[in-house]
């Protein structure tokens, strides 16, 4: 079975990234022909050509095309894996792939089949505008802070939704979570039989951390209003807890050292184990509906619990009372109370770091991974071809 693997890296990066370059790793290891078309907003050039660029090939990417298109005829392969497609490559990849009969699996690792700009936030609040109003919602409430990068959003997201690339020509959709399956499904009207669940190969640390002896509170990720980082900064203030911080690379972490918070820009995953397993707990705050948040697995593969948002994926991710603790999304009053009773409470802390452990171990491992994964595989693939 020959798959190729269809992606755009993102520009700083991130948990979608990491997902998909995991499941291609172990797709090789476990023996799959796979092979890549990729595409990197890395190599987007800086100011306003970057953007004009990122803006045109957002809506239709020839270059690109050709070059897929070429990609095919060539290595014919059995399945088109795709993951993120903007802004280098784009939806249209779908029609190409339907008219050589080759069936499409599609991973979503967010919201960009039903919001224009895959949060479903717009910077402000929870927004469903695109789905419910249009997709122009986008440009009228500026939610990429920018109007000519909130136009360009707009415009692909609306040509995507008339000419219904996803509904129309992915055979199978992967999900991270039952949330991101029942929202697919209710939102985008995927119907329930054509969309699989497949959380992410998280792999346990060899031994996991005593997380009671803990000696702050962790935050990982980017530094944008979604992600809820203010939250969690009033709350330590509130609870009188120390934080450190972790960001990907290009985060401007000077904001955060005059507030006096210990912050750590880094894309090397051994300095992030680092951060993860000095924590009591790691705490994520977003604002959006998350459709798995990779980090939450990370540090409990460390034996970490985690306090999450009680919002979207984060239920699914972290279990209440089992691997961790939820509190009100954007209250950081019940975040407070949440930090200081994991704070005070070792017990709790070992009880639930020890359990997040086993989670980890039980559901996230390489193997129900790869079981999943081929089953998606052996749904869509060709009759002629799985008998050849």
């Amino acid at each position: 079975m020959k798959i190729l693997h269809v992606f755009n890296r993102h520009r700083g990066g991130g948990g979608s990234d990491n997902a998909w370059d995991s499941t291609i790793a172990l797709s090789r290891r476990r023996g799959l022909s796979v092979d890549c078309f990729e595409r990197d907003s890395r190599a987007l050039p800086p100011g306003i050509r970057g953007r004009l660029t990122a803006f045109a090939n957002g809506l239709y990417a020839p270059g690109a095309l050709r070059s897929f298109a070429a990609r095919l005829d060539r290595d014919r392969p059995d399945i088109v894996h795709t993951h993120e497609l903007y802004p280098l490559i784009g939806p249209w990849i779908f029609e190409l792939c339907a008219r050589a009969g080759i069936p499409v699996v599609h991973s979503c690792y967010d919201f960009r089949i039903t919001c224009a700009v895959a949060t479903h936030h717009d910077g402000r609040t929870l927004c469903t505008r695109c789905t419910d109003r249009g997709a122009h919602h986008a440009l009228l409430r500026d939610c990429r802070n920018n109007p000519l990068e909130s136009a360009a959003f707009a415009l692909r997201h609306a040509l995507a939704a008339r000419r219904d690339f996803y509904r129309r020509h992915v055979s199978r959709f992967i999900v991270l979570t039952p949330f991101s399956r029942d929202w697919l499904h209710e939102r985008a009207h995927i119907p329930l039989d054509r969309i699989s669940i497949n959380e992410c190969v998280i792999p346990a640390a060899p031994r996991p951390v005593d997380p009671a002896k803990g000696g702050y509170f962790a935050f990982a990720g980017r530094f944008v209003p979604e992600k809820g980082l203010d939250i969690l900064l009033e709350a330590a203030r509130m609870a009188q807890v120390p934080v450190h911080v972790a960001g990907p690379a290009g985060c401007d972490p000077a904001p955060l050292v005059r507030q006096g918070v210990p912050a750590t820009i880094t894309r090397d995953a051994d300095m992030l184990a680092q951060v993860y397993r000095g924590a009591r707990a790691l705490v994520v705050p977003s604002l959006w509906f998350e459709t798995f948040a990779i980090v939450a697995a990370e540090a409990m593969a460390h034996g970490v619990p985690v306090i999450a948002s009680r919002i979207g994926a984060l239920t699914d991710t972290v279990r209440e009372g089992e691997t961790g603790l939820h509190f009100r999304p954007g209250d950081a009053a019940d975040l407070a109370r949440q930090l200081r009773r994991m704070w005070d409470d070792p017990q709790l802390c070992r009880a639930l770091g020890k359990a997040a452990y086993a989670d980890v171990q039980s559901r996230f491992d390489e193997d129900a991974h790869f079981d999943r994964l081929m089953q998606v595989y052996r749904t869509v693939a060709r009759p002629s071809r799985r008998s050849a």
